[in-house]
């Protein structure tokens, strides 16, 4: 009363022979030729590649898809809107506007800054850039700062030693 179950490969399943040990392949092979495949077995010629047939049932499928959604955001739906249109439009991204205003960049650090406060205060250039400008000015003056004791250092070394 024992039933053998089929094992999901099938009966006609054989385990796939262990490859023989051969030399490297290749143009230094001097056994290797050009044109001559090194798989025999291989993907017969003519029959396309899997990968390529299921990226091509996904994308017909994709156009349906995209069908019903522009359907359903059409009809009302706000999800289904928003979705179409988050794929479709390019998102906004914030861009720094461009300044013009007086500024004298050999000033010391603090007449920089004051600088553009002033302008900032003038109109001339919004909050967010001013910050973002004063910002640079700070970044700079640190770079300049540690140059300077680099070369500090480097002096008082040269001259212990």
């Amino acid at each position: 009363m024992t039933e053998q179950i089929a094992p999901p490969w099938g009966t006609d399943w054989k385990p796939t022979p262990q490859p023989i040990p051969s030399e490297p392949r290749g143009p230094g092979n001097p056994a290797w030729q050009p044109g001559v495949s090194g798989n025999p077995r291989g993907r017969p010629p003519g029959r396309p590649d899997r990968r390529l047939l299921a990226t091509q049932q996904m994308l017909d499928e994709m156009r349906n898809i995209v069908a019903v959604l522009v359907g359903r955001a059409l009809e009302g739906d706000t999800n289904a809107a928003s979705i179409v249109l988050a794929k479709c439009l390019p998102s906004i991204k914030a861009q720094a506007e461009k300044v013009n205003f007086e500024f004298d960049a050999t000033a010391p650090i603090s007449d920089q800054v004051a600088q553009v406060l002033d302008a900032v205060a003038a109109g001339a250039v919004a909050p967010d850039v001013g910050r973002l400008i004063i910002d640079s000015i700070k970044s700079l003056a640190d770079v300049r700062a540690s140059e300077e004791l680099e070369a500090r250092i480097a002096a008082l070394e040269e001259k212990q030693g």
